[in-house]
């Protein structure tokens, strides 16, 4: 067993996306556990874009995480040591166990995994909220409907590649709006989206009138700005915007409203936000249909593993919004 424990801490509050100064690694003795307690030791770490909220001190949804304290994020690990009666050493876990190397846990929120059923990684993929996000805000929000015309925004990311995915299962026609040929390659190619549109080299909204003639009929927001303005064009009548993320949005900078918001009135639209944890109790009914559909080959989960353990979470992040990563971002930790 390693000497220290690794963490990331918040160190300032960033101005924007995060830079390496924001972060401090720090050492402690790996934690032993205590009566009712087990140590994780992490595989996997979560990096995701809503974490630029949670390190906001602006931020509305959740409180904010407190200078100089470990960053928070979803991880998957091995049980090393237990004195709890329900975990043993050797089991797999999935738990809120932050940017450390071994996390010490009661157990609550902890989940065991089995590695036969899925790879680790998948479980912080499809198997986990980003998979869970798409799968309620596509068929619960959104109200999808065989045949309707679906465009995901941030398609190549990890709830958007998931979003079209489940559109295509339910007999829809999805189109993705990513960043780059090997993006809209991927999305089409492989994942099985109807037609991908590159927001890096193409005009959105012309693009848009070529690939969906009849207007839209659900729109599945990743990103919000300038792209949500454009598909508020597009809109076929009784149309559904439902407002995921807005990965866009995230740094007070590039903050702006949509100013086409209009065309939900003549379009007789609507647009609505969620959060995922509104369905807490149905998770397990999720995640079994994403399970089923992974293991017959309906559903394709990608992992972006970076390399570099936990020292590497503040070069991560920023991939999230320079747009380098391509389905669910992860960090190995070795």
């Amino acid at each position: 067993m390693n000497a220290v424990n690794h963490q990331i801490r918040l160190a300032a509050r960033p101005v924007g996306v995060p830079t390496p100064s924001d972060w401090k690694l720090t050492t402690e003795a790996v934690p032993v556990p205590g009566p009712g307690e087990f140590i994780v030791a992490v595989a996997y770490l979560s990096v995701d874009p809503a974490m630029l909220t949670w390190i906001n001190a602006t931020s509305s949804l959740v409180e904010p995480i407190a200078i100089g304290a470990v960053m928070d994020t979803a991880a998957v690990g091995r049980v090393t040591s237990s004195d709890h009666p329900e975990f043993e050493v050797g089991d797999h876990v999935y738990g809120a166990f932050r940017v450390q190397e071994f996390a010490r846990s009661d157990g609550d929120g902890v989940t065991k995994l089995d590695p036969l059923l899925a790879p680790l990684p998948t479980y912080l993929g499809a198997l986990d909220i980003t998979g869970l996000t798409a799968y309620f805000g596509v068929l619960d929000v959104g109200r999808i409907r065989e045949g309707d015309t679906v465009v995901v925004s941030g398609a190549a990311g990890a709830v958007g590649s998931v979003a079209g995915q489940i559109s295509k299962i339910k007999g829809c026609r999805a189109i993705g709006i990513a960043g780059g040929p090997e993006k809209c390659r991927w999305i089409t190619e492989d994942l099985g989206f109807d037609a991908a549109i590159d927001y890096r080299s193409e005009d959105v909204g012309r693009a848009l009138r070529e690939h969906a003639p009849d207007g839209v009929d659900l729109f599945f927001d990743n990103v919000g700005g300038e792209i949500l303005d454009t598909v508020l064009t597009q809109l076929a009548r009784g149309a559904r915007i439902v407002l995921s993320g807005a990965v866009s949005q995230y740094t007070p900078d590039q903050v702006r409203g949509p100013s086409n918001y209009l065309s939900l009135i003549g379009a007789r639209a609507s647009m609505i936000g969620f959060l995922t944890l509104d369905y807490a109790e149905r998770y397990p009914q999720a995640r079994a249909e994403l399970a089923a559909w992974l293991r017959e080959g309906r559903l394709i989960s990608r992992e972006d593993v970076l390399e570099g353990g936990v020292p590497a979470f503040p070069d991560a992040l920023p991939k999230l919004f320079a747009g380098e990563n391509i389905g669910k971002l992860l960090l190995a930790v070795p």
